[in-house]
């Protein structure tokens, strides 16, 4: 198979369209933008690669490896439980405190992370995006999964912790799985808009720390959503992480059942980031190689 370019056209979201000739031609893409989940599911093979590439860079010449994701949540959790739980006075219920905010940080480290290192994504590989055509989806797809490896490692050591503490998993564990797709979802969603906009905007390196410190604070972590009442245990729900986040941690550790109109709303909110992420970031590459 060979591959033909027109001399005009440098733009990494041109459209791939098969000829009877077994030629790819990339043209200009116009009008509504395509999502082209074709091209992901040719694409699987770079997206593995990408991703393992960076998990292997993401911990090479650091002294203590892997044990960041060990000591990350761990850390923060004792200056949650000093500051939050014996400062403040914020009451956790039943569960112990420490498994309480340990079981809301897992499932928020993956998103943050997400977010942090997603938005710099495509300038880090400037010079990929402007040499060959491939889907550019594939780069904050592959840097937002680089997070699992720390997500899986965090969640064991959660387990162990309420192992300590002699908090059994509750029964609604099953739903977990389901659950994690509302952060993939939102992890994903903001990953797609702010690389594309970071393409643009430079300054989104300096805006991402401070809306992920306003983030945390507006997701129930080291605070209870039973200690709110409706209306705004709802209104909650307009940050996707606030249902999932609550919800990961009822469905492990167990304790009151979240509002169903905030899991409900996160949930659609998350998704609405995915779907809408994802068309902006096809909508806006087409310039990429030229403004990168």
């Amino acid at each position: 198979m060979t591959a033909q370019t027109s001399a005009t056209e440098r733009a990494p979201t041109a459209e791939l369209r098969r000829l009877a000739t077994n030629e790819t031609v990339i043209e200009r893409s116009s009008g509504w933008p395509s999502l082209r989940l074709d091209e992901l599911r040719e694409a699987r093979e770079l997206l593995y690669f990408l991703t393992w590439r960076d998990v292997k860079v993401r911990y090479k010449q650091t002294a203590l490896g892997v044990t960041w994701a060990v000591l990350q949540p761990l850390l923060t959790v004792v200056v949650f439980t000093l500051f939050f739980n014996r400062v403040a006075n914020i009451s956790s219920g039943t569960i112990p405190y420490p498994v309480f905010s340990l079981a809301g940080l897992v499932p928020w480290l993956f998103f943050v992370g997400a977010l942090t290192l997603s938005s710099a994504s495509l300038v880090a590989s400037a010079n990929l995006l402007t040499k060959v055509y491939f889907p550019r989806l594939v780069i904050p797809i592959a840097t937002t999964l680089t997070g699992l490896p720390d997500f899986l490692i965090g969640f064991a050591m959660l387990l162990i912790v309420m192992a300590a503490y002699g908090v059994a998993p509750a029964v609604w564990i099953v739903l977990l799985p389901l659950i994690f797709l509302i952060v993939l979802a939102a992890a994903l969603g903001v990953s797609f808009w702010l690389s594309a906009l970071n393409v643009t905007y430079r300054d989104v390196r300096y805006i991402v720390p401070i809306a992920a410190q306003l983030w945390l604070l507006a997701t129930p972590i080291a605070y209870p959503v039973s200690g709110l009442h409706s209306p705004w245990n709802v209104l909650l729900g307009l940050n996707p992480m606030a249902g999932a986040v609550d919800a990961f941690r009822w469905a492990l550790v167990g304790g009151p059942a979240p509002p169903v109109g905030m899991v409900a709303l996160s949930a659609a909110v998350a998704f609405a980031l995915f779907v809408g992420g994802a068309y902006y970031f096809r909508g806006m590459e087409r310039r990429f190689a030229d403004v990168i």
